[in-house]
């Protein structure tokens, strides 16, 4: 319990909110191009962090210049990043709730960056993709079904 109120408390920093607003659209831009879901599991900083999804390969390097790509053009579009609340009976219809802790309960945060990504998170962001910067895929690993994304924004 304590690990996972350390790691809460981490996403609460206003200094890594441009990475972890980035995350999400990382995270949003995978399961378009591949279908996957969203990262199994994230280490987010303010200098570079990963990323891991569940996929059958590693990524080519075409497919790395495609996600780069895609991830830059939504940071271009300059969407609003903001906040809803939604019950969790509701939530639990829409979005995957297995990340959550047990004691989270009535109304769930819900951070909407555009009509892009909608995602249950505690974290801090960005108010708008304009603050991002450039995203930039640094390198991708692949062992025992896991792709691992290394990333940064510039």
């Amino acid at each position: 319990m304590e690990a996972t109120n350390q790691a809460s408390q981490k996403f609460r920093d206003q200094g890594i909110a441009p990475s972890h607003t980035a995350e999400h659209l990382l995270n949003q831009t995978m399961v378009r191009m591949f279908g996957c879901g969203r990262a199994v599991s994230a280490h987010v900083e303010r200098k570079k962090s990963k990323c891991d999804y569940l996929l059958p390969s590693d990524l080519t390097e075409q497919q790395i210049a495609e996600l780069e790509t895609r991830v830059n053009e939504v940071i271009a579009q300059h969407l609003p990043v903001y906040c809803e609340y939604m019950p969790r009976v509701e939530a639990e219809k829409l979005f995957d709730l297995s990340k959550l802790p047990d004691h989270a309960s009535g109304d769930l945060r819900i951070v909407k960056i555009g009509s892009y990504d909608a995602c249950p998170c505690v974290g801090a962001h960005v108010e708008n993709t304009s603050e991002l910067g450039r995203f930039k895929v640094l390198s991708s690993s692949y062992e025992g079904g896991v792709c691992r994304i290394r990333w940064r924004l510039e």
